[in-house]
This record gives structure tokens, sequence and C-alpha cells, in this order.
């Protein structure tokens, strides 16, 4: 039960995080508040519906409508803190960064439900976590970050082997805080030192 409720409290969060990233952003390039609602909403359920689909399960969303809810919750959030949010850089990579930690973890726990392997759910983890970023960024017209100077993928496979690390030892489920934290970090240093493609 206790574990339940720890997972269904990380979606929350994570659901949060990625929807505020994709609604800053839609701001930003003054988009209407429906178009910064979709992008929102994109952003929160993107990854997670490529993983269902490869999984060959229904996406989740259309099974629980309070996602919908929560991106709006969190478009009401962005439209009273605007100004504060389209003006500071930072609060993009930070919201950013917490829907990658939480998602790259629901994805690979997911994946492990369904009895697949260890290298098939960090690479679940990755989409989960990465997908919704990709679809944000082609949306408002911009190249996706995963492909420019955020090493999305690096920090979301560095979390998924700390969770793989972490199932060998034999941590209990509440231990995913760890691999969380591992991409939290990986991908917060990477945005204190500007990790650039080294091609550029």
């Amino acid at each position: 039960m206790q574990t339940s409720l720890f997972l269904l409290i990380v979606e929350i969060a994570g659901t949060i995080a990625f929807a505020i990233s994709g609604i800053r952003l839609a701001a930003a390039k003054n988009f209407d508040w429906f178009g910064a609602y979709v992008v929102g909403l994109v952003t929160a359920i993107g990854g997670g519906t490529l993983r269902d689909v490869l999984l060959g399960t229904t996406p989740f969303w259309m099974q629980n409508g309070w996602y919908m809810g929560v991106t709006g919750l969190s478009l009401l959030f962005v439209i009273v803190f605007r100004r504060q949010w389209v003006r500071l850089n930072s609060t993009f990579f930070i919201f950013d960064t917490i829907g990658l930690a939480l998602f790259v973890v629901i994805g690979m726990q997911k994946t492990l439900m369904f009895g697949y392997p260890v290298w098939t759910a960090i690479i679940m983890g990755t989409l989960t976590g990465a997908f919704g970023g990709v679809l944000r960024d082609i949306l408002i017209n911009e190249v996706p970050l995963i492909f420019r100077k955020d090493v999305y993928g690096t920090a979301c496979i560095a979390g998924g082997l700390v969770y793989w690390g972490a199932m060998l030892c034999g941590c209990k489920p509440e231990m995913q805080q760890v691999p969380h934290e591992t991409v939290y970090q990986s991908q917060d240093a990477c945005g204190q030192i500007q990790l650039a493609n080294p091609c550029n």
C-alpha cells in the first residue's frame, strides 16, 4: 500500500513538473492558453504514451482523467506567475529535470512489471522521460533538447543503471529516490557547466 501511494505521488509530481516545463516554454513563445495547455499535456503524457504502445497496453492517460486535471492546474499556476516564469530561464530547466528524473523511474518500473529484462527497462525509462520533451520542442518549433546541449539520454541511462544496482542489492521500492536523484544531479551538473556536444 505504501509503495502504491509512493508511486502515485511520484507520478503526480512528474506530471506537474513536465506540464509546467511545457506550458512555460509555450508561454514564452506567445502561445495562447489553449495552445500552452496542449503543449503541457503532450509534454506530460508523450513519453508514457510511447512506452505503453511499445509494451502493448492501453496508454495510461486513457484510464485515468486526472492527468488532464493536473495539467490544467499547472496551467493556472503558470498563468498566476507568468511574468516570473518567463523571465527566469532556470525555471524551465529545473522543472524539466524533475520531470525527467521522476518519469525515468516510472517507465522502468512499469516495464519490469511486464516481465521485460533490465536493459529493456532502461530504454523504456529513457523514452518515458525524454520523448515528451521531444514532442514539446517539435510543437514549439525548436530542435529537441535531447539533440542539443543537455545530455538527457546520458542522465536517463545513469539513473537506470543505479536503479538496476539498487535492485541487485535487494533495496526496497522506495529506494527509487536514489536513481531519481542520480538523474536529477546529472542533469543539474550539466546545466551548471553548460555541457555541449563536442562537435559544436
